[in-house]
């Protein structure tokens, strides 16, 4: 698969110069290679989810998304110095990354490449920042799901694949956030601030991990409660929570929001505002989980949910405090 990303980003590459050279424009651009790494991943992701019969359909996504992504023009107006520093220096953080994610077995190779095409977005879509606080959910995320593992799977309650996460617990937990950052890039045509955009997507962001050191602390405890009832359930049962799970959770929130301020430079205000999204889609998950899980959406579509919600109440937040 990784063979396959790295010939199809050569092809894409060519392509483009081809396109230049035959309209008389330069041939080596930055965004040429922004725009062929884009679409090698993006294809070897879809490849993994689709079946060979359903190539239509893979090449229609890519073309629809590499077509969005050329619009938002994100490297339009960056002197080209500074856009090749910033996609060079995207590529290698995020391909570090991933490879770092893959070897400690905390995401398939499906997964890997996930991760590594939202962390360029995050970079030339949004900045530096935006991939710190993505990362961040990834990294700490990983490390609570490795956490007491034998005994979490001894319990019912680990996350299958010995914790390796795929291309559609990764999208679960992450396309709210890219949502988010996408309407941030093209906050010029929507009729919001761009400052909340960027709270929506802390706000989906710490919902993610949130719900994942909830889920994962919270599972190691014999004391659970269904979110809707207050009724005891067994360890693992979908919308059942703890207290040291929700603790767990509101921590999770508050590491996203204090990265928040070091990086986006928000108030502290804006600080309790993510922590708020936060806990907001947690307990958002919390009551999906206990109604519609299993029965409405998969697991993945109540992250998406979640997150969604944390999102929609970091951005409609932000603007109710004036911190956007």
């Amino acid at each position: 698969m990784c063979g396959f990303v790295v010939a199809a980003a050569g092809a894409a590459f060519a392509g483009q110069a081809v396109v230049a050279a035959s309209a008389g424009a330069p041939v080596g651009q930055p965004q040429f290679v922004f725009l062929a790494v884009s679409g090698a991943l993006l294809a070897g992701i879809m490849r993994t989810l689709f079946a060979l019969r359903d190539a239509p359909l893979v090449l229609g996504s890519v073309v629809v998304v590499l077509w969005v992504v050329t619009a938002l023009a994100p490297l339009a107006g960056v002197p080209t110095v500074a856009a090749w520093e910033r996609v060079l220096v995207a590529l290698a953080v995020t391909t570090a990354f991933g490879w770092v994610s893959r070897a400690l077995g905390a995401t398939s190779i499906a997964g890997m490449l996930t991760g590594v095409f939202l962390g360029l977005l995050a970079v030339v879509l949004g900045g530096y920042g935006w991939f710190v606080v993505l990362v961040a959910f990834f990294a700490v995320g990983s490390l609570a799901t490795k956490f007491k593992y034998e005994l979490k799977a001894d319990r019912g309650v680990a996350e299958p694949n010995d914790g390796a996460r795929g291309t559609a617990n990764v999208l679960g937990n992450s396309a709210a956030a890219l949502i988010a950052l996408v309407l941030y890039a093209a906050h010029a045509h929507v009729p919001f601030a761009d400052t909340a955009f960027l709270f929506a997507y802390a706000g989906s962001v710490a919902t993610a991990l949130a719900d994942t050191l909830s889920s994962e602390v919270g599972g190691l405890f014999d004391t659970p409660r269904l979110v809707t009832t207050f009724e005891r359930v067994d360890p693992g049962t979908d919308g059942a929570v703890t207290w040291q799970g929700e603790l767990a959770g509101v921590v999770g929130a508050t590491i996203i929001a204090v990265l928040s301020v070091a990086v986006f430079g928000v108030t502290l205000r804006g600080g309790g505002v993510v922590v708020a999204a936060g806990v907001a889609g947690m307990t958002a998950d919390s009551l999906a989980g206990a109604t519609i899980e299993g029965r409405v959406l998969t697991n993945q579509g109540v992250n998406f949910l979640a997150t969604l919600t944390g999102a929609a109440v970091g951005g409609a937040l932000a603007l109710a405090v004036g911190v956007a």
